[in-house]
């Protein structure tokens, strides 16, 4: 299916929880988003970058992705924009270098961030989104081309793309 034949949603009036609001991803995103009139919750780590993206009206989340605090996260937005339509993750953390030279917190941080962290969000956002919600996940190319110097990286997003694959099966029934 080409862009010119594919069903166009309306994201007019959809409340939508935006984590990584303050990348270089989830700007232009929450930009877009807002601009189809979307009601946006914005989450990011760092609370002066998420001061730089925050539009009126919109509310803004301090959240660490590594932590796990995603049902309080999600149940934070929702009250917030008063229900949920739909959640996107495009936060990631990304290190540079040989794997034996990464240091194991450096490791864990990048599997938590982009692997547990959006599964959580997932699982927390589930039971609460109405028939028609959606979750996606924005993952990065070296979830198909892994490359050298980013293996923690490339493996955490392979993971992560595998396993909305899968959810995508298990939630489609619903």
């Amino acid at each position: 299916m080409n862009a010119s034949s594919a069903k166009s949603r309306s994201l007019s009036g959809t409340c939508i929880l935006v984590v990584g609001a303050s990348g270089g991803i989830g700007r232009p995103l929450v930009d877009a988003l807002a601009g189809r009139g979307s009601r946006l919750a914005l989450v990011g780590r760092d609370s002066s970058d998420l001061d730089d993206v925050a539009l009126d009206g919109i509310a803004t989340l301090r959240f660490d992705l590594a932590s796990d605090a995603a049902p309080r996260l999600v149940a934070a937005a929702a009250d917030a924009l008063g229900g949920l339509d739909g959640v996107v993750c495009c936060a990631g953390a990304v290190a540079f270098g040989p794997l034996d030279k990464t240091p194991i917190d450096v490791l864990k941080e990048i599997v938590a961030v982009d692997l547990v962290g959006p599964l959580l969000l997932a699982r927390a956002a589930i039971p609460i989104l109405p028939a028609g919600g959606f979750i996606l996940n924005v993952s990065g190319v070296v979830a198909e081309l892994p490359t050298a110097g980013l293996v923690p990286y490339s493996a955490a997003k392979a993971g992560i793309s595998a396993g909305f694959r899968a959810l995508a099966r298990e939630v489609r029934p619903r």
